[in-house]
């Protein structure tokens, strides 16, 4: 009757983090959509919510991690449950660099507005990789929120589309900065916005490690796809 109690509690507590994840989850898809706005429409004002909300994501973080903290002192889980809380930290800190991400991306949308020169760039182009990012972002808490390793795996392959749509977009600016030294400015800060498109491909790619970690107990950072596969199979 003890253990049954102690896990109840357990569960108990588990299921008040998990919903915090999930909540800190849907306030960065939040920014995430404010990000992808503000490129599209050059706002300013949705640039501006996009800030305002990092507050929030930074305190949520710091109550995920004091809540983690508090279960592993006072339940003592076991070695499955344990991962699974180590798994959610990891979580955690990459929601609230995905956050840091967008709130970069609608600094940047703010001074390319100030500067007036962004019409004449390919800014375009970016809005694809934002619309390929947040997409990654749903399908990973999506994925967490499910424990389901067929789209980690999904999420795993996608990540190199985002790779290569920077790739591209690396090359067209230098072209632009090449051709007409006006640019350089603006390209700039279209080049700290694809870099921190990519680095969000790469915070939902590391979320969807987490689960494969914790539903197969295995770590698969810097393992190749082609291994992964073969450890889910």
């Amino acid at each position: 009757m003890a253990d049954k109690h102690l896990s109840t509690q357990f569960d108990s507590d588990l299921n008040a983090v998990s919903s915090r994840l999930m909540e800190m989850g849907g306030l960065v898809e939040s920014q995430m959509r404010g990000a992808i706005e503000a490129l599209t429409n050059f706002s300013a004002e949705a640039s501006d919510r996009v800030i305002a909300a990092e507050q929030r994501v930074n305190s949520m973080e710091v109550q995920i991690d004091h809540d983690l903290t508090s279960i592993i002192g006072r339940r003592q889980p076991t070695a499955r449950d344990l991962r699974l809380l180590m798994a959610i930290a990891r979580v955690t800190a990459n929601l609230e660099r995905i956050g840091d991400e967008a709130q970069k991306i609608a600094r940047m949308v703010k001074s390319m507005i100030a500067s007036g020169a962004m019409r004449s760039l390919p800014s375009s182009e970016l809005r694809v990789a934002l619309e390929l990012a947040s997409g990654l972002l749903r399908k990973s808490l999506d994925g967490f929120a499910r424990l389901d390793t067929s789209i980690a795996l999904a999420i795993l392959k996608e990540d190199d589309a985002i790779d290569r749509e920077f790739n591209g977009f690396i090359r067209k600016l230098v072209t632009y900065m090449m051709e007409d030294p006006r640019t350089i400015s603006p390209s700039l800060d279209l080049l700290f916005v694809a870099k921190a498109l990519e680095r969000i491909g790469d915070h939902a790619k590391n979320i969807a490690e987490s689960i494969i970690y914790i539903v197969e107990g295995t770590d698969v950072r810097h393992t190749s796809i082609d291994e992964i596969e073969s450890a889910l199979r």
